[in-house]
């Protein structure tokens, strides 16, 4: 990963200062295997600078953008370079505070506290994901404010008060688009750094995409970018929702084409299935027509394998 950065012309100054951070935060062998391994690479000079100055500054960082410009995925890289154990959590209605600190439970006869997350997190070091946080009750996010300021500690009701460990920091992601997300609350707002991540261009969408599918041909590879391209436009001019954006869908669609599935068949499953409005449908497969022949097989895709 650092050699990646090297690459990606992110400053010396810090990457040395990453690796002493590496090297002065040693993570526990028990949890070492939740420092993530990602396969792919987030592409974005200016974004990947300002994350590391900020966590090397002691700050959370908010991520926003809209769908597939591949924040989890930033979030991810952060925690490889930084080598650092990840707790992850997705909010959603039923998320609240014990959730994220931990509940009483009954061991050995008596009440212990069964750590969530956020308290797995705090006392080893790592960082926390949490993954559309926009999407969080008030009650779930309220008890996070005294671990994300200055403060950097949780109060556990009926426990003790909980310091977090110096190398402890949190990332959150968010999208305006997706039902059932609302307006942060400013309080937790001021509490982060906010990073906008613009939405994902050819140049960089093909460097995904070829070094998750080198044996591809090439020309071909650029028809399905196209076809996120293209879809990515008309959700911008309204034309279609968010739905079909989707480049999980897009890598999905190419694996099972490696796999021998006829490249029109499977783009039908990782995109076009994605909406259920018959109108929208119809839009995004007269995209798709444009762009991948019927007659094509997997065999033109994957002329090597």
């Amino acid at each position: 990963m650092l050699d990646f950065l090297r690459e990606h012309g992110i400053e010396e100054k810090l990457i040395q200062d990453v690796i002493h951070f590496r090297n002065y935060y040693k993570v526990n062998e028990s949890v070492k295997d939740r420092i993530p391994k990602p396969k792919n690479l987030f592409y974005g000079k200016e974004i990947w600078s300002m994350c590391i100055a900020a966590i090397l500054e002691d700050e959370n960082i908010l991520l926003c953008g809209p769908k597939a410009t591949g924040k989890n995925l930033l979030a991810d890289n952060l925690c490889n370079v930084f080598k650092r154990p990840q707790w992850n959590v997705s909010f959603h209605a039923n998320t609240d505070s014990s959730t994220l600190i931990g509940t009483d439970t009954f061991i050995n006869n008596e009440v212990q506290i069964r750590k969530g997350a956020v308290y797995e997190c705090a006392v080893n070091g790592g960082f926390g994901i949490f993954d559309e946080i926009n999407m969080a009750k008030n009650d779930a996010i309220v008890v996070l404010h005294s671990a994300l300021d200055y403060r950097k500690i949780i109060d556990v009701p009926g426990y003790e008060k909980i310091k977090l460990h110096e190398a402890t920091r949190f990332i959150g992601t968010m999208n305006y688009e997706y039902a059932g997300t609302k307006d942060l609350n400013e309080a937790l707002v001021s509490r982060f750094m906010v990073i906008d991540i613009p939405q994902i261009k050819e140049d960089t969408l093909m460097n995904i995409l070829k070094l998750e599918f080198e044996e591809a041909d090439y020309e071909k590879l650029s028809q399905f970018a196209g076809v996120f391209l293209d879809l990515q436009t008309k959700s911008q001019n309204s034309e279609i929702s968010t739905k079909a954006v989707d480049l999980r869908g897009i890598i999905s669609s190419l694996k099972t084409i490696k796999r021998g599935l006829k490249p029109r068949m499977a783009i039908n499953m990782g995109i076009t299935g994605k909406t259920f409005d018959q109108y929208e449908k119809e839009i995004v497969n007269d995209v798709i027509k444009t762009r991948i022949l019927e007659k094509w097989q997997a065999k033109d895709i994957f002329p090597y394998i």
